[in-house]
């Protein structure tokens, strides 16, 4: 069975010519008449039960819509023509179910808020976390005033919402380059805006190991410096912050590839390949694989996991297993003796030997849901030869082929394919010394180059717009029972070529049009894709993001934003 809760069904998102433009787009979103414009209380009250979370949610509600003093950019003043009504919302009234309902995946996101001429907003919601999302609606319905210097809504509005898929994220990679605390914070914030509810945490790679385990303090001599290592205080307030914004941290320790830092501090031998040159058994620089036949290898590896395990009460838990890298092993003694050992043996079982004995130690807790890259079933020469059903699998190659193929096996899949949703791509290379950069004349007009048309070095190139993000079909090609395995998708960002300068502005926006995919879809009642529809709306969210601290890249000139319509592509 596919982890489905709330991905049955839904009906398509309504479109609005109202300057409010929500994002994502509601599933159901009606004006309910004309009386105009309902003012909004500056002291607006809270009204419902007593609980942190929802309270501290409506306390940054309340402050970003005084202090946003939004007004959409291609508007004019004749929306303020529609006088107000005498109606002023003096507050907000909640309705939740259940209160006490965990974060965690597949629980109850959905929501209902109504404004009427009433002097109340109305939210209804099945849990605490539903009602967080019904709060960020109604920040993006708030229009301020400048000459009154008052906020209003537009008139009344009756929404019902919910998601389409249940994992809802980004992840982040912070061993390549490091990416400040601050800068993760900012994440979490745009991450709650665009109605997102995970943040994929890759701890660690081979070329740094930025994080402080307590049975083995000497692995972070592998970070890049004493300054740039996350401490046990550092992820706590993490995953506080992100649980107060109803975000989940999932996090990864990528194994038994991308292994080097860290674990050759507590011991060099368990780590294999690691002095090698790295064209000769790695994908990139630095080599370094766990050494899977060893036994010391589980004694730490267990010790490692603990620990890192104990500071996160996500059941989520992502033990990598990708681009293993069968030279690596070529140069392990002890794996080259037991293949000679017996000559049916091959890598396939060289991996099936990892997942036998680290399987036992990732399941430290009754609820543990653990998660893995594609490659554990999909890799074609080191993948293993029976992963259990219950592992969800993350697909990143190969598009649509690869979900395809992993849910007709009967897995649960998150989408993060690399052709749509690799938020690195496009940037060049960044390897050294490289002769292919010398060409001094472009080719012939309709040949492509390395420079000129080619990926540039870039290996996923070129780079992901947001329209290319949104244009995702990912479920095309899957039959009924198929789609019942996709449990959602993650846009990501490996950090070969950014760090905190610019974790923003490679992220966001873009990362909000696969929110809005995955949480009502990305087509209309036609059947047609909604990126006209989308265009306003994600240019005033990035303005949005931009008010709120977050370095958000721009998508356009500015006179598109002002001129909606007025720089579609021409043929």
């Amino acid at each position: 069975m596919g982890f489905l809760a709330q991905a049955a069904a839904v009906s398509q998102p309504a479109t609005t010519t109202h300057l409010t433009n929500p994002l994502p787009a509601p599933v159901s979103m009606s004006w309910d008449g004309d009386s105009g414009l309902i003012g909004l209380s500056p002291d607006l009250k809270f009204d419902g039960p007593e609980n942190d979370i929802l309270k501290k949610a409506f306390s940054r509600a309340v402050d970003n819509m005084k202090h946003d003093r939004y007004f959409p950019a291609e508007a004019n003043d004749t929306v303020w023509d529609n006088a107000p009504t005498e109606v002023t919302v003096n507050k907000v009234k909640f309705d939740i179910k259940d209160v006490d309902a965990d974060l965690q995946h597949g629980v109850d996101e959905s929501y209902a808020l109504k404004v009427d001429d009433c002097s109340d907003v109305s939210v209804t919601a099945e849990t605490v976390w539903g009602a967080l999302h019904a709060l960020n609606t109604l920040e993006q319905l708030v229009l301020y005033q400048v000459d009154n210097q008052k906020l209003f809504l537009e008139g009344p509005v009756s929404i019902k919402d919910k998601p389409k898929y249940p994992y809802r994220g980004i992840m982040l990679d912070t061993a390549r380059n490091f990416h400040s605390v601050d800068a993760i914070l900012r994440q979490i914030d745009a991450l709650a805006m665009a109605k997102m509810n995970v943040f994929h945490w890759h701890l660690t790679d081979t070329q740094s190991w930025p994080v402080y385990v307590k049975s083995y303090p000497q692995m972070i001599k592998d970070a890049f410096s004493p300054a740039k290592v996350y401490m046990p205080e550092d992820i706590k307030r993490v995953i506080e912050y992100a649980r107060e914004r109803g975000v989940r941290v999932i996090p990864e320790l990528d194994l038994p590839g991308h292994s080097n830092s860290g674990w050759k501090r507590v011991n060099k031998d368990i780590v294999a390949c690691g002095d090698y040159p790295w064209e000769e058994v790695a994908l990139e620089p630095n080599p370094g694989q766990l050494e899977v036949l060893k036994d010391e290898t589980y004694d730490i590896l267990k010790t490692v996991y603990n620990d890192v395990s104990d500071m996160f009460p996500e059941n989520f838990f992502h033990v990598g297993i990708d681009e293993l890298h069968t030279g690596c092993y070529n140069k392990s003694d002890s794996i080259q003796k037991w293949l000679k050992e017996d000559k049916s043996r091959t890598y396939q079982d060289v991996v099936q030997y990892w997942l036998e004995h680290a399987l036992p130690i990732f399941k430290n807790k009754e609820d543990r849901q653990l998660m893995m890259w594609q490659d554990a079933v999909l890799s074609t020469d080191i993948a293993a030869r029976d992963v259990p059903k219950n592992i969800i699998l993350q697909a990143w190659s190969d598009g649509v082929d690869s979900v395809k193929n992993l849910t007709a096996r009967g897995y649960d899949v998150v989408v993060s394919s690399s052709d749509f949703v690799y938020l690195d791509c496009g940037m060049g290379g960044w390897l050294t010394d490289d002769p292919r950069y010398n060409v001094q004349k472009d080719p012939s007009p309709g040949e492509l180059s390395f420079n000129y048309g080619g990926n540039g070095g870039s290996w996923c190139g070129p780079y992901k717009s947001w329209q290319r993000v949104y244009s995702f079909d990912f479920e095309s090609q899957l039959n009924e029972e198929e789609r019942k395995h996709v449990i959602g998708g993650s846009a990501n960002l490996w950090s070969e070529q950014s760090d905190t300068a610019i974790t923003d502005s490679m992220i966001w926006p873009r990362a909000a049009a696969y929110g809005e995919l995955l949480w009502s879809g990305n087509k209309g009642d036609d059947g047609k894709l909604r990126t006209h529809d989308l265009t306003q709306r994600i240019y005033n969210f990035r303005e949005r993001l931009v008010t709120r601290g977050v370095n958000a890249a721009p998508l356009a000139p500015e006179y598109c934003i002002k001129n909606p319509g007025k720089c579609k592509y021409a043929e």
